[in-house]
């Protein structure tokens, strides 16, 4: 089959490989037909992750036909219409009993994370759904069937970013006339604001330094926004602009927004896990007793994280990878109600062959590029 796979740093390629093959009772064999390449995967393209080998499968955005079951599967029969969500969860282990799908105790051999599709040997270690056929593990518990009423492109991103934005401003307690600070603009940036504003907050600020994605996001009813490179410090300036600064901070840049100097030295000798602007803004702008959501991915440990700025202030941090499986059929019912609506952000639609090209356009910011869907 065709597939996309990494090659090394700035380096991936649409190559041939083999196909997937049932290997336990409870797999299935999913014929994609549509993907999509998530901000998340730049992290392995720049070598952010680590134990990422040649060859290695991309992609955790999938969905498709399911063409094969394993005899212990149930819960999908061949020819259904699922969504693969990017937490591989076994179900029955302790973190998955208490819908912590992401940190699943059993799908990851090395027992520190959770497993995730294409996202290198670190979390797992399984193939990715960049490709014309994914093998889904565990699968009577996170396919989830369709229904055939609605488009690959309405449901595509219940696969990962819609339940991520969607917990990220679950997780930072947005409610009613809060005032709430994204922080990046890409795809689940959008969304963040989006929900935000369908949780009843009374200001959206949209903060990025893109351009084209801050019209984008002016185009949302009453989101306010900051290029942060038009000011020297954007948190105090945040902080003034709200009279002492935001509810809620969502973070959804992660490790591999702008870098000074000295981190991208010290990241490139593995002393860093990347870029900590998002995190520095984040401390000014939020307001005393103020909540911070941070779904952006980071890596390793940080050299001088700003703790006592968040101690000093009594602010809260929630973080780390969404368990998506909880998320999935409330948000697709609101989907199949006409309730929400993430379309929008899609503004290039490939073939798998373009994968390479995708890839580009989107780590560059190149030809106004938010969101790039491919079809094998």
């Amino acid at each position: 089959m065709r597939a996309i796979v990494y090659e090394g740093i700035n380096d991936v390629k649409v190559a041939n490989v083999d196909d997937p093959k049932i290997q336990n009772e409870d797999d299935i064999i999913v014929k994609v037909t549509s993907t999509a390449i998530c901000g998340s995967d730049l992290h392995l393209v720049h070598g952010m992750v680590p134990n990422m080998p040649k060859g290695f499968i991309l992609g955790h955005e999938t969905m498709g036909i399911v063409e094969e079951v394993g005899k212990g599967v149930n819960k999908v029969k061949k020819g259904d219409r699922v969504i693969v969500p990017f937490p591989i969860a076994c179900g029955h282990c302790w973190y998955c009993e208490h819908d912590l799908w992401s940190q699943c105790d059993n799908s990851n051999d090395n027992g520190e994370t959770g497993a995730i599709f294409g996202y290198s040997n670190t979390y797992g270690g399984y193939d990715g759904g960049q490709a014309e056929y994914l093998r889904v593990p565990y699968a009577n518990v996170g396919p989830t069937v369709i229904p055939e009423e609605l488009t690959d492109e309405q449901v595509l991103f219940l696969t990962d970013i819609l339940p991520t934005s969607y917990w990220g401003v679950e997780n930072g307690g947005v409610k009613n006339g809060d005032t709430v600070v994204v922080l990046g603009s890409g795809p689940v940036g959008l969304l963040s604001m989006k929900w935000a504003a369908f949780k009843g907050a009374k200001r959206i600020i949209a903060v990025d330094r893109v351009g084209y994605r801050l019209e984008h996001a002016k185009r949302y009813n009453g989101v306010e926004v900051v290029n942060f490179e038009e000011y020297d410090n954007t948190g105090e300036y945040i902080k003034e602009l709200t009279n002492g600064g935001a509810d809620v901070v969502i973070d959804c840049v992660g490790m591999d927004g702008k870098m000074s100097f000295i981190e991208k030295m010290e990241t490139a000798l593995k002393l860093q896990g990347g870029s900590k602007s998002a995190i520095e803004i984040s401390t000014q702008a939020v307001r005393k007793g103020g909540t911070i959501s941070m779904v952006g991915v980071y890596g390793a440990r940080y050299n001088m994280f700003p703790l006592g700025d968040f101690f000093s202030r009594n602010i809260t941090i929630k973080m780390g990878q969404c368990p998506a499986h909880s998320y999935v059929e409330p948000i697709l019912k609101l989907i199949n109600q006409g309730k929400f609506d993430a379309t929008d952000i899609i503004t290039h639609r490939l073939s798998l062959d373009e994968g390479k090209h995708g890839y580009e356009i989107f780590d560059k910011k190149a030809d106004n590029c938010i969101k790039v869907v491919l079809k094998p």
